[in-house]
């Protein structure tokens, strides 16, 4: 049986598949989305546990399911880290996908866990700024669970991060997305939507995707189902979008269920250097509900190279 904290013990072993719809719904919740999350701001405020900047921060998650942190990174450290990343792309140790989003392109695609090949990224993925706020944040301690480096914009569908690494129990996965430049209005800027972590979760069950579904065609039910629910989500409530216009530094740390996505890149000149890190915490069970899968980054080790290597 797993050690987990949450209030209701599970064997995930005897689990028929690792999917949210054969998960108990059991606390505890994180504190800054329980009723009386302002209070309990306001009680560790008035004790010294948090200081004013930080009372207003956990003020403004429970209001808009995310935080800016402007700044976070310095400049040197970022230069440091993209520098290893482009030697070890040289170097053929990562091999990007071209991924052309149309005539004249000229950056290449994403790459997963690039903090595995090119270990100057755990400089940022255990950056003591972001885990000192995702400690504020979860009340717990934060474990890395993924990286995904990008030189431009994605143009991602909106989406929770929650149907691709859930946790159990719910709500305990972080993301923080780095500003490795300033970015352009035009270069396709993450985009989220404030309050919409207010939202109840909505899994693969909820769209009518099964496991079978998704073994036998992949990511096509993703996009015919559950990405037009979203859309549908957000104009039935009138939800609207907030563009993430950082300058070099600037990290942005969003809740579990914080509907994002990559907006439309109008030139496609214009890079968008960036790395987004994805946190579980510590006692929390991490599965890919959409693949209906157990997680491996949780029981696997994470930064293989060292923080040092190039």
């Amino acid at each position: 049986m797993a050690r987990l904290f949450a209030d209701q013990p599970l064997n995930t072993f005897r689990l028929p598949a690792f999917r949210a719809e054969h998960f108990p719904y059991s606390g505890p919740y994180p504190w800054l989305d329980l009723p009386d999350a302002n209070e309990r701001i306001d009680a560790k405020l008035r004790s010294g546990a948090l200081t004013p900047e930080e009372a207003g921060q956990c003020r403004f998650w429970r209001e808009n399911g995310y935080i800016v942190v402007s700044g976070l990174i310095d400049d040197a450290t970022l230069d440091t880290v993209w520098s290893s990343y482009d030697a070890a792309v040289k170097k053929g140790r990562i091999q990007l996908p071209p991924e052309p989003a149309g005539d004249g392109d000229p950056w290449p695609g994403r790459f997963l866990n690039p903090h595995k090949k090119a270990a100057h990224f755990c400089r940022i993925l255990k950056h003591e700024g972001i885990a000192k706020w995702i400690r504020i944040l979860m009340e717990r301690e934060p474990k890395p669970l993924q990286t995904i480096a990008s030189h431009k914009g994605s143009q991602q569908g909106v989406h929770s991060d929650s149907i691709h690494m859930t946790t159990y129990p719910l709500g305990y996965l972080t993301a923080a997305w780095i500003a490795f430049e300033d970015i352009h209005p035009d270069c396709g800027p993450l985009v989220y939507y404030p309050g919409s972590h207010h939202l109840p979760y909505y899994f693969s069950n909820d769209v009518g995707i099964s496991p079978e579904d998704f073994k036998r065609e992949g990511y096509a039910p993703y996009q015919s189902r559950y990405e037009p629910f979203i859309r549908n989500l957000i104009e039935k409530h009138a939800l609207q979008p907030r563009h993430f216009h950082a300058r070099k530094g600037d990290v942005l740390i969003w809740h579990a269920n914080l509907l994002h996505g990559g907006s439309a890149r109008q030139d496609l000149s214009l890079s968008r250097k960036a790395l987004v890190c994805h946190y579980f915490v510590k006692g929390a069970f991490v599965y890919h509900d959409l693949v209906a899968a157990r997680s491996k980054q949780q029981y696997s080790g994470t930064c293989l190279l060292g923080a040092g290597g190039a």
